[in-house]
């Protein structure tokens, strides 16, 4: 049993190697011979994840290009949120997308005050 752990574990720290690389080619290489080896490493779980990352590959390496993650696009998704609960429901789609632009985007309308 202690056999399997150690070697999910292994898999897993090398796995968080990936991340440093900053060269697309070399982050690329790394990640197929790390999937090769998950999925070569007769255990389920280790297997599944890879799976999943097999999934998301192209936004994984995307990540390695650009270092931009979707905590923005989190963010603005958790305003919009807010905008919805606030209303506590609208009349129509096209007046929820209206308050949605006067909340988050940074409109500036000139004024005479």
């Amino acid at each position: 049993m202690r056999l399997k752990t150690s070697k999910a574990y292994a898999i897993k720290l090398s796995l968080r190697d990936f991340w440093d690389f900053r060269d697309p080619l070399l982050a690329r290489s790394y990640l197929k011979k790390w999937y090769f080896w998950a999925t070569h490493s007769r255990l389920p779980s280790v297997i599944d994840k890879a799976k999943t990352l097999k999934n998301h590959w192209n936004g994984i390496l995307n990540y390695i290009n650009t270092r931009i993650d979707n905590g923005v696009l989190e963010g603005i998704n958790s305003l919009i949120q807010a905008a919805k609960n606030s209303a506590r429901g609208f009349r129509s789609t096209k007046n929820f997308i209206i308050t949605i632009y006067l909340r988050l985007g940074k409109l500036h309308f000139n004024l005479p005050t």
